[in-house]
């Protein structure tokens, strides 16, 4: 396989890869040093790519657990999840302020979620994969990525109510 090649192939999902390690790892930065490692090891293992049926699914699974031993490692004792990829230009600067209160709010929650949740919330409602690819990657039933996803939204909602009914932190 050419650069070309492998360039052409793993760019519409590279952003994918680094939103998925941004949300598992603390920073921009490591996220950003995740991606770089993910597509290094697909370069040098360029040869065996085309032996797989989906290189997305095979690489966010990659990510999913290059993060994950990231995170178990001693460097990375004080990660924290940072979720920030909403903006809408025209909205005023009040709306944009409400915005990114909730925006915040919601990612402290998240953060709070247990780590399965956490990945098939970031998987399914911010990237959009369908249960079926977050099944391979995760290799999961698709009824128990349901119901986790189902307990997790659940969550999020009944904090999000009580933060702004009662204005709890």
């Amino acid at each position: 396989m050419k650069q070309a090649e492998f360039v052409s192939l793993v760019m519409p999902f590279k952003d994918k890869v680094f939103r998925l390690a941004k949300r598992l790892l603390v920073s921009r930065e490591e996220a950003e040093d995740a991606t770089q490692e993910i597509l290094l090891k697909l370069w040098n293992n360029k040869a065996k790519i085309e032996e797989y049926k989906n290189v997305e699914a095979f690489s966010m699974t990659m990510t999913k657990n290059f993060c994950l031993d990231r995170l178990k490692s001693r460097q990375a004792q004080n990660l924290k999840i940072v979720h920030s990829n909403y903006t809408d230009g025209n909205a005023s600067l009040q709306r944009q302020l409400e915005v990114r209160d909730s925006m915040d709010w919601v990612s402290r929650i998240i953060e709070d979620l247990p780590e399965q949740q956490k990945i098939i919330v970031q998987l399914r409602d911010i990237e959009q994969y369908e249960y079926a690819e977050i099944s391979k990657m995760l290799d999961m039933n698709e009824t128990a990525i349901r119901v986790a996803l189902s307990r997790a939204r659940k969550t999020i909602r009944e904090k999000l109510t009580n933060t702004h009914r009662y204005g709890i932190k």
